[in-house]
C-alpha cells in the first residue's frame, strides 16, 4: 500500500487522543468514521471535533468552509463492524492498558479488510506484543502522536518485531499528509522515544527530593531555569497527570528491571489521588495555593549534572540498543516536549565525561541500578568524541541547529527552525542567526534576503523566556541579553542587500522587533502582531522602543506598545507595518516572489538607498551627504548603463552590481 491508496481511516476511541487525531486526519482530507463503544462517547467526541474546527476557524487558521467540509468527512458510530468495513487505515486510540488494547485487536481482525494497516496510538506499550494478537503483524505498527494532536507536530512512528518496512514508510508518509513530522522508532522499545526520556527524569527528580539531596524548589528551578526546560519536573508531572507517567514507569519497571522502579514520593500521590492539575493538588496546590510558582536562581550544578546525567544514559541507551539515532531523539524530544535543544546535543554541551563522573559517584554512593553507565555513553566519553562527533558540516558552515539557509535564485533564505517552540528566538538561535546573516552578506549571488519561520504557526512568537532566562536573571545579564539582541536584528538593518520579513503566525514581541529591521515585509491574512512586553513588566528591549515609531510614527508605536494588544495583518498595513497581506495559502509561493522583484533590482543604487536612509532618519545632512555620494559613485557604474539601455529598448535590466 502507498499513501495516495488511502482514502478511509478509522480512528478507534473518542476520549481526548481519538477525536483530536480524527480531526487531524479529516483535516488533511481524509473520510474519517470515529468510533467508541458507547453512543453517548462517540457524540461527545465528535460535538468536540465541531468545536475545535469552529475554533480553528474564529481565529483564521482556516476558513468556515473548510471547517465545515473537514467535519462534514467525519462519521461517528458505534458498531465496529460498519466502522472499519472501508478502512485503509485503523488508528485505535483506545485507553493505555495492554489488556484492553488487546480484546479491541482480537474483535477488530474479525472485521478488517485484509489490506487493512493498523497503528495503535499507545505511548509506551509493547507494539510487538499487541501486533501478535492480530494475523498481520507484518502490517501493525506504533503511530504515537501527542497530546493536543491538532497543535502537537511530533508523530513517532514505532516499529514492532514483525512490521515490515512498506508498513513504516507509509505510515510515515500518512503523518507528513497529515501536516506532522514524523519520526521513525527503529525498534520496540517501552517508553519509544520522548516518554524514555521525559518519564526516568520525572522518576529522577523525584529519587533527589525524596532522598533529601534538594527540595521540589530547588529541582524545579534547576529544570526550568539553568536547564532552560519549558516546565519545571513537577511543575511537568502535575500538567501532564502524575499518574500517566507513574504508569508508563510502571510498565518500564516491569520490562526493563529495577532501573526504572518508581520513586515512593509518586507512588504516594498515586495512592492519594492527588495526581496534578485535573484533581486539583499534585506536587503544588492549584484550588487553595498559587499552583507551580518556581523560583529563580534556587538551582544547583549538582543538580543538573544529576538530571543531565540520567537523560544522557537514556539517549546512551536507545542509540546502543539502535532504537534510534542522536538525531532523532533531539528531533522528537524537541518537538514532542519543547526542549529548547535535543537531550544529545545539550549532553554534549555539558561534556559527557563529567556526566559519566557524575552517574559513576551516585552508583558508588546508592548501589541504585538507574545509575550504572551505559556502556556506549562510556565509550563517548573516553574518546571525548560525543553524540555527535564534534565533526564539521559537510556543507562548509550552513548547517546550523536553530535557522536553515539555502540559496536560490538569487535569493538568501534564512528560516528560523524551532518550530516546536513557535519559533522563539534563543541566545542560540541569535548566534546562528548571526552567522547566517554574516554568509549571505559576503556571498555576491546572493541579492535580497528573505526571512521567515519554519511551519504555519508563527514568524516567531517572540524570545525564548525559559531559554534566556537559564542565562542569569541579574541586571548585568539583562543588559548583555538586551544588547545581544540589538546587534543581531542590527545586521538586518545594516545588510547592504533588500531584506524582506516573510510572516506567517504569530509575530510577537522579540520576533516583531526582528521583523522591523527588515526592509519590507509581508504577511499572510491569518498573521498576529504585537508587543507584549509590558504586560510582563518589561520594555520592548532588542530595539522595538526606536524602531517601531520609525515604521509607524510615534503615536501608532506607543499605542502598540503601551496596550500590548495582538493587531491582525490588515491592520499593521493600515498603519504602515506591513507592506502587503496575502491569502494563506499563497504564502510560499507570493513570499519568495517578493524578494525576487527586489533581487532583480540594481545592487549598489540599493546599497547606496539604504545607507542614506538611515542615516538621514537621525541627520538629515549626513543622509544627504551619502545621497550625492552614492548618486556621483552610480554614474560609473555599468548598472546605469544596463538601466538605460534597457529604457530605450522597452525591456527589463539584467543588472549585475558592477
Amino acid at each position: 500500500m502507498k499513501v495516495d491508496d488511502i482514502n478511509s481511516i478509522t480512528v478507534l476511541g473518542a476520549g481526548n487522543m481519538g477525536h483530536g487525531i480524527a480531526e487531524v486526519a479529516a483535516l488533511a482530507g481524509y473520510n474519517v468514521v470515529l468510533r467508541d463503544i458507547k453512543e453517548e462517547f462517540v457524540q461527545k467526541g465528535y460535538d468536540q471535533i465541531e468545536w475545535s474546527l469552529n475554533k480553528l476557524a474564529e481565529k483564521d487558521r482556516l476558513s468556515q468552509e473548510d471547517a465545515d467540509a473537514a467535519l462534514d468527512r467525519v462519521t461517528a458510530v458505534v458498531d465496529l463492524g460498519e466502522a472499519v468495513s472501508d478502512a485503509d487505515v485503523v488508528i485505535e486510540a483506545v485507553p493505555e492498558k495492554m489488556a484492553i488494547k488487546k480484546d479491541v485487536y482480537t474483535e477488530l481482525e474479525a472485521h478488517a479488510p485484509e489490506h487493512t494497516v493498523f497503528a495503535t496510538n499507545t505511548s509506551s506499550l509493547s507494539i510487538t506484543e499487541l501486533s501478535e494478537v492480530t494475523e498481520r503483524p507484518e502490517r501493525f505498527c506504533g503511530m504515537h502522536f501527542f497530546n493536543p494532536p491538532v497543535r502537537m507536530d511530533l508523530v513517532e512512528v514505532i516499529s514492532g518485531a514483525h512490521t515490515d518496512d512498506e508498513t513504516l514508510d507509509v505510515i510515515e508518509d500518512l503523518a507528513e499528509e497529515m501536516g506532522k513530522t514524523p519520526v521513525r522508532v527503529r525498534k520496540d522499545s517501552p517508553g519509544f522515544i520522548v516518554n524514555r526520556i521525559l518519564v526516568p527524569l520525572m522518576n529522577e527528580a523525584a529519587w533527589t527530593v525524596h532522598a533529601g539531596d534538594a527540595t521540589i524548589a530547588e529541582v524545579d528551578s534547576t529544570t526550568k531555569y539553568d536547564l532552560g526546560l519549558p516546565m519545571g519536573s513537577f511543575e511537568l508531572a502535575d500538567q501532564v497527570g502524575i499518574d500517566v507517567g507513574y504508569h508508563v514507569l510502571e510498565y518500564m519497571h516491569e520490562v526493563l528491571g529495577d532501573a526504572y522502579a518508581p520513586c515512593p514520593l509518586l507512588s504516594e500521590k498515586v495512592e492519594e489521588e492527588t495526581l496534578g492539575k485535573k484533581t486539583g493538588k499534585g506536587f503544588y496546590d492549584y484550588e487553595d495555593g498559587e499552583g507551580a510558582q518556581i523560583p529563580h536562581g534556587e538551582g544547583s550544578e549538582d543538580i543538573k549534572n544529576r538530571l543531565l546525567a540520567l537523560m544522557a544514559n537514556e539517549v546512551a541507551g536507545l542509540v546502543e540498543n539502535e532504537v534510534a539515532d542522536p538525531d532523532a531523539i533531539d528531533r522528537a524530544v524537541m518537538l514532542g516536549a519543547g526542549f529548547p535543544d535535543g537531550p544529545a546535543k545539550m549532553a554534549d554541551q555539558a561534556d559527557i565525561a563529567t556526566l559519566v563522573e557524575t552517574l559513576d559517584d551516585l552508583h558508588e554512593e546508592t548501589g541504585e541500578e538507574r545509575y550504572e553507565v551505559v556502556e556506549y555513553l562510556r565509550d563517548l566519553a573516553e574518546s571525548g568524541s560525543g553524540f555527535y562527533g564534534g565533526e564539521e558540516s559537510e556543507d562548509g558552515g550552513l548547517d546550523f541547529d536553530n535557522v536553515a539557509i539555502e540559496v536560490r535564485e538569487g535569493i538568501g533564505h534564512i528560516t528560523l527552525d524551532r518550530p516546536h517552540r513557535l519559533n522563539t528566538i534563543s541566545t542560540e538561535l541569535m548566534d546562528d542567526l548571526s552567522d547566517a546573516l554574516d554568509i549571505l552578506g559576503d556571498d555576491d549571488e546572493v541579492r535580497a534576503i528573505l526571512l521567515t519561520g519554519a511551519g504555519d504557526r508563527a514568524f516567531s512568537a517572540g524570545a525564548d523566556v525559559t531559554s534566556i532566562a537559564a542565562g542569569g536573571g541579574d541586571a548585568v545579564s539583562g543588559v548583555e541579553i538586551s544588547r545581544k539582541g540589538q546587534q543581531t536584528f542590527g545586521k538586518l538593518e545594516e545588510m547592504d542587500k533588500p531584506v524582506i520579513a516573510g510572516i506567517d503566525g504569530f509575530c510577537l514581541g522579540g520576533g516583531m522587533e526582528l521583523s522591523m529591521c527588515a526592509d519590507l515585509r509581508i504577511a499572510t491574512e491569518r498573521s498576529e502582531l504585537g508587543q507584549p512586553e509590558h504586560d510582563l513588566g518589561l520594555i520592548p528591549g532588542w530595539g522595538g522602543t526606536v524602531r517601531l515609531q520609525r515604521i509607524v510614527g510615534t503615536g501608532r508605536a506607543k499605542e502598540i506598545i503601551f496596550s500590548a494588544e495582538r493587531y491582525d495583518a490588515e491592520t499593521m498595513a493600515d498603519y504602515g507595518f506591513i507592506n502587503e497581506v496575502v491569502e494563506n495559502e499563497d504564502f510560499e509561493e507570493r513570499a519568495f516572489e517578493y524578494a525576487q522583484k527586489f533581487a532583480q533590482g540594481p545592487p549598489i543604487a540599493q546599497r547606496y538607498t539604504k545607507r542614506a536612509m538611515h542615516n538621514g532618519w537621525e541627520n538629515t545632512d549626513a543622509g544627504l551627504e551619502v545621497e550625492a555620494q552614492g548618486f556621483g559613485l552610480l554614474f560609473t557604474t555599468s548598472d546605469l548603463m544596463e538601466g538605460i539601455a534597457a529604457f530605450t529598448s522597452d525591456r527589463d535590466p539584467e543588472f549585475t552590481g558592477e
